[in-house]
């Protein structure tokens, strides 16, 4: 089966982190975010992915020239404008001549899902398009869905807003959201409009869903849209303390001792190639990506570092904190919210 893969976003909430790569190039516990994706769908079958790309595609065609991500074969789909994420659906299977059943996914959505179990129950469901679902404690920012015992969607709203009655449950259950993953009958990219944007959540579902060919499949598994500081420091951390078992830690993501001071103290933190950790500093539940230098004395705590950072001694770096590539921050200094290198 392949998969088209959404990845066209600038990802501007995870600036400064995005100033220099897309999002999905982002590394988690040492590989970039793209990389867990494809793992995860190779193991349900999945042999070759399609990558929809917007912003700066050739971050994806330098870091793999042989044209594999891990086992998997892709090929790219670069949109010369961006036309909404049913418009990038069409582009993507278009370009790639897709012709049978196929996936979707938003690629800055780490899960583990069962996709084989979605397109099985695609299959049995006769639907157009079928959908995964996930329980949260608030939807307001996600694709609400409510679905039938058979699973026969009936209401889709895209980010309803805080304090909406849709949002209540009557049977006190948690609501089931989008969980970004698709399964989509080739007839779906017929009734996707071309030359203009076209809102795949906000058009396309709730079209389907008039028609009643819309079918979803709830699952409560690990799911983590990573598209906030806050999210991606959690992408690491899961992986890194155990809370997504499924996902394999390898030698990248261990933190070689070399540059650390024997007098540091690094706890629950990932740490890139090539860092430096002077006597007394303190690093913990952080991110530091390659190259950064951390001073004596000097405090890091839930944040998150970009290459080349420069942590001067004593200085206190937390509260969720994310530090630009390059950036230098002072002896003494507290920061507590993101630091953006001058341009």
């Amino acid at each position: 089966m392949k998969a088209v893969l959404l990845l066209g976003g600038l990802g501007t909430r995870l600036r400064p982190l995005t100033a220099d790569r897309p999002k999905q190039m982002l590394p988690v516990c040492g590989r970039p975010m793209i990389e867990w994706v494809c793992e995860h769908l190779a193991r349900h079958g999945v042999t070759d992915v399609v990558l929809s790309l917007g912003y700066r595609p050739e971050a994806f065609t330098e870091a793999y020239p042989d044209g594999k991500i891990g086992r998997l074969r892709f090929e790219v789909a670069v949109e010369p404008e961006p036309a909404g994420t049913a418009g990038a659906v069409r582009f993507a299977a278009t370009a790639a001549q897709l012709s049978e059943t196929f996936l979707v996914l938003n690629a800055d959505v780490l899960t583990d899902l069962d996709v084989s179990a979605l397109v099985q129950f695609h299959v049995d469901s006769g639907a157009q398009a079928s959908i995964a679902l996930q329980p949260v404690d608030d939807p307001s920012a996600y694709g609400l869905v409510l679905a039938d015992t058979m699973g026969r969607v009936h209401t889709f709203a895209e980010k309803p807003g805080p304090g909406s009655a849709i949002l209540r449950s009557p049977d006190g259950s948690r609501p089931t959201i989008s969980a970004g993953t698709y399964v989509l009958e080739p007839t779906v990219v017929e009734r996707i409009p071309p030359g203009r944007a076209v809102s795949i959540e906000r058009e396309v579902f709730p079209a389907l869903v008039a028609d009643g060919t819309m079918c979803a499949l709830a699952e409560d598994t690990y799911w983590l849209d990573t598209g906030t500081p806050q999210q991606y420091l959690a992408a690491n951390l899961d992986i890194l303390e155990g809370r997504r078992p499924n996902a394999r830690v390898g030698d990248e993501a261990s933190m070689a001792s070399d540059g650390f001071d024997p007098r540091s103290r690094v706890r629950a933190s990932v740490i890139g190639a090539n860092c430096s950790i002077g006597p007394d500093a303190v690093v913990v539940r952080s991110v530091l990506m390659d190259g950064c230098e951390v001073g004596p004395g000097a405090v890091i705590a839930d944040s998150v570092l970009a290459s080349d950072v420069v942590i001067g001694a004593e200085a206190l770096v937390t509260q969720n904190s994310v530090v630009g590539r390059g950036e230098r921050i002072e002896s003494d200094a507290v920061v507590t919210a993101v630091r953006v290198p001058p341009a």
